[in-house]
């Protein structure tokens, strides 16, 4: 089988790890750019790929079959923009910009130019996310009455240069590690009936909140945080309870219910995020079945509501 062929956006930590994961598969990375010119070439170097001195020079190489934009996300818009104008079809990191009025230009690009574009969000390529989402909206634990996520990793250990530190590049808690949580309920419930936020803000960013999503009866708390380590996931009913305990990249899911327990093992990876999105944009899909653009922007609109309330403005939106 002819390996699927990606030009990567970006050398860092996840170009790293994803690049790991996809050559175990039917995948090979044939383009790559960064703005480190050293950082692409050996980047180059290690998967035999090309490095190129721009990103449009990248992304005009010959033979891709799409591009993955894995920069910190204050440049994603550039990049899918000039992707998609490209018409080559682009899965982007997540969350694929800063704002709803950035999502819908990338998702508006992509209607225009009838191209491919998805959010990479490896949890909902999982069959692990998939299988909890059938057992709540078939009932198996009854009527949800509540959903508790701790999600928490220690951030602030980081260099003050980090990604996540800096608000110049719209670090923080609710958009680097607060849009798991926000999209899991988002996937399980819809739109929430009511949003509420509350945190802290040091040095320009969200070092900690936790938002209360509103369904009808249905009660979500999450907990967000780079102060610590954690992370579980609670999904009670009136006749059962669902534990997911590393929610965001699971192996297993467990079910306890009225009518007996089940165990749900699975992976979370990256080969299984991009051999879906390399099968979807083969059969000629535009837009993904596992994270639509509904699902993008709704989950956008959320944490821009969220930072609304916590008075969070990054220094380039001001």
């Amino acid at each position: 089988m002819e390996k699927f062929k990606w030009v990567y956006i970006g050398s860092g930590n996840i170009a790293k790890s994803t690049a790991f994961s996809i050559e175990k598969g039917d995948h090979e990375i044939v383009a790559i750019y960064s703005r480190n010119a050293q950082k692409a070439e050996a980047f180059a170097k290690s998967h035999g790929a090309v490095a190129y001195n721009t990103a449009a020079e990248a992304i005009a190489h010959k033979g891709a079959d799409a591009v993955y934009i894995a920069t910190p996300h204050t440049s994603h818009l550039e990049y899918s923009l000039m992707a998609l104008n490209a018409k080559i079809p682009v899965l982007c990191e997540k969350p694929v910009g800063v704002s709803v009025s950035e999502v819908d230009k990338m998702l508006d690009c992509a209607r225009e130019n009838d191209t491919y574009y998805a959010e990479a969000m490896w949890t909902w390529f999982s069959d692990v996310a998939l299988t909890v989402k059938n057992w709540v909206q078939s009932g198996k634990i009854g009527e949800v009455k509540s959903m508790t996520v701790n999600y928490a990793f220690p951030g602030l250990m980081m260099s003050k240069n980090s990604r996540v530190r800096m608000p110049e590049t719209a670090g923080g808690a609710l958009l680097d590690i607060g849009i798991y949580p926000i999209t899991y309920c988002y996937n399980l419930f819809g739109y929430p009936d009511e949003i509420r936020c509350t945190g802290k803000i040091k040095d320009g960013i969200d070092v900690s909140e936790t938002v209360t999503l509103r369904f009808g009866e249905t009660k979500c708390i999450l907990n967000m945080s780079l102060n610590t380590l954690k992370e579980s996931c609670v999904i009670r009913g009136t006749e059962g309870t669902i534990k997911i305990p590393m929610f965001h990249m699971a192996s297993v899911a467990k079910m306890k219910s009225n009518n007996g327990n089940e165990t749900f093992y699975g992976k979370t990876d990256y080969l299984t995020e991009f051999t879906r999105v390399a099968e979807e944009i083969k059969a000629g899909k535009k837009e993904s079945d596992y994270v639509p653009f509904s699902s993008t922007r709704d989950c956008m609109k959320i944490m821009d509501e969220c930072r609304r309330q916590l008075g969070l403005v990054y220094p380039f939106e001001k």
